[in-house]
């Protein structure tokens, strides 16, 4: 392996964010990647059209040996790791009335838990390659929280807080912690359909590469953290300053409509095949 060679892993990068992620990162000089989702045939292909080295995995990171096994991944086919994009996600509309803790659990179960297990699998990894970063995929919603998202908000609100602390921990070793937070993103997994059919809600919704950029931003290039867009943040700050007006604002009718189905929603709902 060169002296120059950098490894990065992103999660989820079969569509959407992870793969314009791994097509940023790959036009980096010196660049490896690994790509890691569930799908098989779609990470097949993306890593085929990749200009430099790209290995991938198949693997559900809700899985009790997905750590372990995407860490034997790394070792045998790269031997090191600079950079970790804790990518995966997704999300289940419902308001806890009707969707109860089953929903905030599988929520947290994929959107938090999964990455706190593959990050501490790789931690060693990317002490040991240090200078190396570690960039948390997290959402506007973890800081401002809407109705029947709520379950969704709870796991990002938990992986902010979380992203907080590690960067402090893991500063002293080399390891810088970032996070992206995107407000809506057209992608599989998060379409924002509704928003895009119509002309007053269209320029909210961003692109993959866009955010993918921020990725880029945060991980080599060292930022703490990146709204997508940047006027986003504007929400966090107004939550603090004037939290009766926001919620006020986000319980009313305006703001239902901005609460758009996701995929995870359709194949939930999708009779059996």
């Amino acid at each position: 392996m060169a002296e120059n060679t950098r490894v990065a892993l992103v999660t989820g990068a079969s569509a959407g964010i992870g793969e314009a992620t791994a097509i940023r990162l790959s036009r980096e000089p010196g660049t490896e990647l690994v790509l890691v989702a569930r799908r098989e045939e779609l990470l097949r292909d993306v890593a085929a059209s990749l200009p430099c080295k790209a290995t991938y995995l198949s693997a559900d990171l809700t899985a009790a040996d997905a750590p372990e096994r995407v860490r034997a991944h790394v070792e045998a086919n790269h031997g090191r790791l600079d950079l970790l994009v804790n990518n995966a996600g997704a999300a289940w509309r419902g308001g806890f009335a009707e969707s109860g803790y089953a929903n905030v659990h599988r929520h947290m179960e994929l959107n938090f838990d999964a990455v706190v297990r593959l990050t501490e699998a790789l931690l060693p990894l990317l002490r040991a390659s240090a200078p190396s970063a570690i960039v948390n995929v997290a959402s506007t919603a973890g800081r401002v929280s809407r109705a029947r998202t709520g379950a969704y908000s709870a796991s990002k609100f938990a992986l902010i807080g979380w992203t907080d602390a590690l960067y402090a921990e893991e500063l002293p070793h080399g390891v810088h912690v970032g996070m992206v937070l995107p407000g809506f993103v057209a992608t599989e997994g998060f379409p924002a359909t509704e928003l895009r059919q119509k002309a007053i809600t269209r320029w909210i919704v961003s692109k993959p590469e866009s955010v993918a950029e921020a990725i880029y931003e945060v991980g080599p290039g060292g930022k703490a953290e990146r709204y997508v867009p940047r006027p986003y943040a504007l929400a966090a700050v107004a939550r603090i300053l004037a939290p009766r007006l926001v919620r006020r604002v986000l319980a009313g009718g305006t703001a239902s409509g901005l609460t758009t189905a996701t995929a995870a929603e359709s194949v939930a709902s999708a009779p059996p095949s």
